[in-house]
């Protein structure tokens, strides 16, 4: 699936809501969520919600062979219909119609150094909603823009991270390109915290900050607990 810089537009998002608050299965019902997409065979998919909620894949607006062109553990956001509950699963999981669906960008957190410095980029963006999912943050952001792409970065300072260092400081960073202030732009982005963990704790704290268009600065502190996580979000089952 071809990835646009980290912009997604939401104009199929008609309803948002977690699987837990389905009330019966109609087609004319549609849900959005952001999930892992995951590869089980041939032809053979799942999304893994952040909820834990599990979609299946049996019908989509989309040719077949569709999820060919997402790869395995991409991030996406996906609206979707249920069409049925799948009874044997140990957890929620559902058949469901995919009525479309979009990659999310996951990055890791970079190390910033004098090399980089340039193009990690000092733009204002603003922080409208953030929520924390086993070993990913993800951020809903808005900025302005116009045709240039936009690069965005979680960025800490080179070197290992140690106990004593905690909280881990980290920045938002935005290079806009010098693109024009034409359109306000929404936009997903999730990040990797698994380059955070240190040996020998099951949890470190860490603060996040960018600054915005009028100055001021958003800061807020996380907790990543990983006791009881898998070394990559991907392979979440």
């Amino acid at each position: 699936m071809k990835k646009i810089g980290f912009v997604i537009l939401v104009g199929f998002m008609f309803v948002f809501a977690g699987c837990n608050d389905y009330e019966g299965y109609s087609l004319g019902d549609m849900w959005v969520g952001f999930g892992i997409f995951q590869v089980d065979g041939l032809d053979s998919y799942k999304i893994i919600l952040d909820n834990k909620d599990i979609l299946i894949p049996v019908a989509s607006n989309y040719p077949p062979g569709w999820g060919a062109n997402i790869d395995n553990g991409e991030r996406v956001f996906v609206n979707y219909t249920i069409l049925d509950e799948v009874l044997e699963s140990s957890l929620p999981a559902y058949y469901v119609k995919v009525n479309a669906i979009e990659d999310i960008l996951m990055k890791d957190v970079m190390d910033i150094t004098p090399e980089i410095e340039d193009s990690i980029g000092n733009d204002p963006i603003v922080v409208e909603e953030y929520w924390m999912t086993d070993s990913l943050l993800s951020f809903k952001l808005r900025y302005w823009g116009y045709y240039t792409t936009h690069f965005l970065n979680l960025v800490k300072q080179p070197g290992e991270i140690l106990p004593e260092n905690l909280p881990i400081e980290l920045e938002l960073r935005h290079n806009a390109n010098n693109d024009d202030d034409a359109i306000y732009y929404t936009a997903y982005v999730s990040f990797s915290l698994n380059d955070l963990r240190i040996e020998g704790l099951d949890s470190v704290q860490f603060v996040v900050t960018s600054i915005d268009y009028d100055g001021d600065e958003f800061s807020e502190e996380f907790v990543f607990n990983y006791s009881d996580l898998p070394d990559d979000i991907r392979n979440i089952e």
